[in-house]
């Protein structure tokens, strides 16, 4: 036989692009239009619905950038229509080749009933099937004019990123708004053409099979009738019957495919959009489900549900109804989808403890899974914390977009600092967003990598960010996939029931130690500082307004705010969502999360000066309240009394120019340039400083990704770099004992403070940044004479240790990292921490000398100026706090990190305030006091071993305890846990190296 596969595909492709699918709606007349343009933010419902409306027509202009428009259309069913099925098809200027990410709209009834969503690829609303002659039409269109920022070429800069810098112009052009007839044996035909096709596409060239689908392709044309495809679609898809119903082999991957939507919950549109985006999607989901019997759809960030339940009570109902009949699943059990790399100990805690309580109050579910698709790496502390909030799966698919290496597994155990261990999956299908695709399905297939040991898979199925979700073509195509020869078998399951089966095939599969590292996106540790900052100072006002408010309720019954607390950290925790705080989101994000944290830091403010002052009482004692978790200037942690000061500091000027700054402890030069020379240890008569380098050594780099600019940092900035050496001046601080310097480059300004504080082994550096580059990144680099082939990085409930070294590519890919508090290089018998207040993303990189001793060099990244999504990203003034802590153990690192984030509070009462627990080691770090949130007046600890080693302590409660108990992050008792006894208000625990405990005590 002669070879005609490519002249029957070409020919397929013609025929369904230029005939068949033009006839899925054979008739059509167009409906009438007019419009009300919303003068500012998103109306009511109602209110819109109200609105004076004027005439459009089809291809005139609407919408300005982030504007809301309400399109009334109305019409009537011809006669000659009754009996058939008929939609409505509304377009309002959709460019289908971008599924999201544009305007959308959100179709009602005209009492205000939600019928679904309008997106770029779903743009059908159901008018009758069948319907009767002459009904009349009325829908209402809530549409959002929301510009596309990120186009064809997507990372230019643009202004659309703000309201108040995108302009007035409208966006789109109304292209279609008719009544038409769907023709739904063409419909469906056109469904059995695209799966025979794709399915063709992806079998070996000489595999039989691939031949007797295109064959019956072939023959399935031969009956269409190009000038009557209606009347001659029955006839062409029983040309198909034979190929669609021969089964799958019985070793067929079987996909899982999970409807799903995934929606940022904010990125290149401001919050309050996400809030309509939600709504669309879901008003979409459950219209879908009530068509398609098979279907589950599965929508995580219970943040997004609350929006929905607060904004849209309607389509909230419609949730709840497909909820209860078990189809429309709550995921995830967080808050948002969060970054797991910043978020701290207890925020990334709380994100499961706010997201699973919600599911539970409102719906009686219990998540087993963590939900994380598209975040940018996982934290190496995270296993444990899902499995103390009482879950134990773990899915996301963003490791697959890694540069450098691929993950050897699709199907693991991930295995935390702690050893705790999570069955841990990654969709082999390579996408959050699939469409039911052939070419998805085959890639599935072929990438699985664990294969003979296992055979399933999960495909998150549905547009996202805007696409509105799973549409009925897909839910078509999965029903023909269900059990087809050559492919793997599709099943709408829920994500509870794959990872049951996927454990149950696999229930020793590969493991995984250490932090799921993402070899991509690395910059999102550093761009938007303020964000960074807003975030880790709300986390540590949040710490302290617990534990002040938890001791005030306990000593002198002041009131407790739980609905404050509950509130504010659901807004924390908001903002933690994996495109605010890495500050990859448009101007407008940043720009409110700014006011957010200002608004946050006043309100915890206010708490905490509330609840210090009932503790303090009436008095002139001068007091120092201690929010950190170690004894500092003799006050001990949680407490309050007045403070033991000990030491002095010197400044003396050296010949040079330069200045030597001495408290006993510490001995460190500063050149006449500003920079340090020396950090000497006097105690081990040990120098800090590698010779021949200097340390608080700012230096600028060029930085202008391939792509991705918010995101990235590609290595090749490393290739440019100015050190920023020149000063303007060098001169004491006005206390004296500080030195102060200022340098200027380019259109920026630096003003630095030096000082040792009396008593103290650290060099504290004060840095001011008045910055207006572009394209630029500013580090802060202190070179280390020590040699090691490792150090340390703190994460949640512990710290991970990397390479200094790059002797394989997985090494190598990791040239920018994470940290919270501190990074820790040590020798055997000595060691260095270099700890901050706001800043995550660092390098470590070492370099043997001429003299045979090894540099290893820390930077702390300070800035970045990408130009994408926010064009100004970081203009402006910005302050920074690091300290080098020489002679530092990795005690002394936690104990340093903790203090340069939690400063003293000093105000005068009646006397010492004694704290509501103690702890009598230091290794073992609280990391909350708080009151329970069931309102019982139960005192909540958190703690966990912080140095990597066995602990045996004694907590003692400052007050009487009638009983205890161990509890999951959600405060519930562990079953399987006997509660430690209480003795006169001790209790002793035993702790592996970072086991996080929650003890639960019941004031007597």
């Amino acid at each position: 036989m002669h070879d005609d596969r490519t002249l029957v595909e070409a020919r397929l492709r013609r025929v369904l692009d230029e005939r068949i699918r033009p006839a899925v709606y054979p008739e059509s007349v167009p409906l009438e239009v007019a419009v009300w343009h919303a003068p500012g933010e998103p109306v009511p419902v109602a209110e819109g619905l109200a609105a004076d409306v004027e005439p459009v027509t089809v291809g005139s202009r609407w919408g300005a950038p982030w504007g809301t428009s309400w399109f009334r259309v109305t019409g009537t069913v011809p006669e000659a229509w009754a009996g058939r099925t008929v939609e409505a098809v509304l377009d309002l200027g959709f460019d289908e080749n971008m599924p999201g990410f544009q305007c959308e709209g959100l179709v009602y009834r005209p009492d205000g009933t939600p019928v679904k969503g309008l997106n770029p690829r779903n743009q059908w609303v159901r008018i009758g099937a069948p319907v009767q002659g002459g009904e009349e039409v009325r829908l209402h269109v809530e549409a959002a004019s929301n510009p596309v920022v990120m186009d064809y070429r997507p990372f230019t800069p643009t202004p659309l990123g703000d309201l108040e810098t995108a302009g007035s112009d409208p966006q789109y052009t109304l292209t279609r708004m008719d009544l038409a007839v769907l023709d739904e044996t063409v419909w469906h035909l056109v469904t059995d053409l695209e799966v025979l096709g794709e399915l063709m596409a992806e079998l070996p060239v000489d595999a039989p099979r691939r031949w007797e689908i295109l064959r019956a392709v072939e023959r399935a044309l031969d009956a269409v009738d190009l000038q009557d495809v209606g009347g001659t679609a029955e006839q062409a898809r029983s040309r198909l019957t034979d190929v669609l119903a021969a089964p799958a082999v019985p070793s067929a991957h079987r996909i899982s495919a999970v409807g799903h939507a995934h929606i940022d919950s904010a990125w290149l549109w401001p919050l309050r959009e996400t809030v309509r985006k939600v709504a669309r999607t879901a008003a979409n989901m459950t219209a879908l489900l009530d068509d398609e019997p098979d279907f589950v759809f599965a929508m995580s960030q219970a943040q997004q549900w609350a929006w929905v339940k607060e904004h849209r009570p309607e389509v909230w109902a419609r949730v709840k109804k497909a909820v209860a009949e078990g189809r429309f699943v709550p995921a995830g059990g967080m808050w948002v989808e969060s970054d797991t790399n910043m978020p701290g100990s207890e925020a990334m805690a709380r994100q499961f403890v706010h997201g699973k309580r919600f599911f539970l109050d409102e719906f009686g579910v219990e998540n087993d899974e963590a939900w994380l698709p598209d975040t940018f790496g996982f934290a190496a502390g995270l296993p444990q914390i899902i499995k103390a909030a009482g879950s134990r799966y773990l899915l996301t698919q963003k490791i697959s977009w890694s540069r450098t290496n691929r993950f050897p597994h699709h199907t693991f155990r991930w295995e935390g600092i702690d050893g705790t261990r999570i069955f841990t999956h990654f969709p082999p299908v390579d996408t959050y967003n699939c469409s039911m695709r052939g070419a998805e399905i085959a890639h599935a297939v072929r990438n699985f990598k664990d294969k003979g040991a296992a055979r399933h898979s999960l495909a998150p199925t549905g547009w996202g960010d805007g696409g509105g979700g799973t549409t009925r073509e897909m839910v078509a195509k999965a029903a023909r996939l269900r059990d087809l020869e050559g492919s793997a078998t599709v099943t709408w399951e829920t994500p509870s029931a794959f990872f049951a089966k996927a454990e149950a095939e696999n229930p020793e599969p590969p493991v995984w130690v250490g932090e799921l590292y993402l070899e991509l996106h690395r910059a999102t540790l550093t761009s938007q500082a303020g964000t960074k900052q807003g975030n880790r100072r709300s986390e540590h006002l949040l710490r302290e307004a617990e534990l002040w408010a938890a001791t005030a309720a306990v000593r002198t019954g002041f009131p407790y705010p739980y609905a404050d607390l509950d509130r504010i950290w659901k807004t924390v925790l908001l903002h933690q969502f994996h495109d605010i705080l890495p500050g990859s989101s448009i101007a407008w994000v940043h720009r409110e999360a700014r006011a957010t944290y200002a608004r946050v830091a006043d309100e915890l403010g206010g708490i905490i000066d509330a609840a210090q002052r009932a503790l303090a009482g009436e008095g002139s004692v001068p007091l120092l309240f201690n929010a950190a978790p170690h004894t500092r200037s003799g006050v001990p942690a949680g407490g309050a009394r007045p403070a033991e000061m000990s030491g002095r500091t010197t400044r003396a000027e050296r010949p040079d120019g330069g200045h030597v700054l001495d408290n006993g402890l510490l001995r460190v030069g500063v050149d006449a340039r500003g920079l340090v020379d020396s950090a000497l240890d006097l105690a081990a008569g040990r120098e800090t400083i590698a010779p021949g380098r200097t340390g608080n050594l700012l230096q600028l780099h060029q930085d202008l990704p391939n792509m991705w600019d918010a995101w990235d940092v590609d290595e090749f900035y490393r290739n440019t770099v100015t050190d920023l050496t020149d000063a303007d001046e060098v001169t004491p601080g006005d206390d004296g004992v500080t030195v102060r310097i200022v340098r200027t480059f380019g259109a920026s300004r630096v003003t630095q403070v030096l000082s040792l504080p009396p008593g103290e082994k650290r060099l504290v550096v004060d840095t001011e940044v008045d910055w207006h580059e572009t394209e630029k990144f500013l580090k802060l680099a202190f070179p280390l004479d020590l040699h090691t082939d490792r150090y340390a990085s703190e994460t949640q409930f512990g710290h991970f240790f990397r390479p200094t070294h790059t002797n394989t590519s997985w090494e190598a890919a990791k040239f920018e990292a994470c940290n919270h508090r501190f990074v820790h290089l040590q020798e055997p018998d000595w060691g260095v921490a270099v700890v901050n207040d706001g800043t995550y993303g660092h390098d470590v990189t070492r370099a043997v000398r001429g003299d045979g001793g090894t540099t290893t060099t820390v930077r702390v990244s300070l800035l970045r100026a990408p130009r994408f999504p926010d064009p100004e990203t970081d203009q402006g003034v910005h302050r920074f706090r690091h300290a080098l802590v020489p002679g530092a153990s990795i005690g002394d690192a936690v104990r340093e990190g903790w203090s340069v984030n939690l400063p003293e509070r000093r105000l005068h009462g009646a006397g010492e305030v004694a704290p509501l627990v103690t702890v009598d080691r230091d290794s073992v770090v609280v990391t909350a006091v708080k009151l329970a949130d069931d309102g019982s007046g139960d005192v909540v600890v958190r703690f966990h071993e912080a140095h990597g080693a066995r602990a045996r302590a004694t907590l003692t409660a400052g007050f009487p305890v009638a009983g205890v108990e161990v509890t999951d992050l959600l405060e519930r008792p562990l079953a399987d846990t006997a509660p430690p006894a209480v003795d006169d208000g001790r209790i002793t625990v035993r702790l592996r190296p970072f086991e996080l405990t929650t003890l639960r005590l019941k004031q007597a």
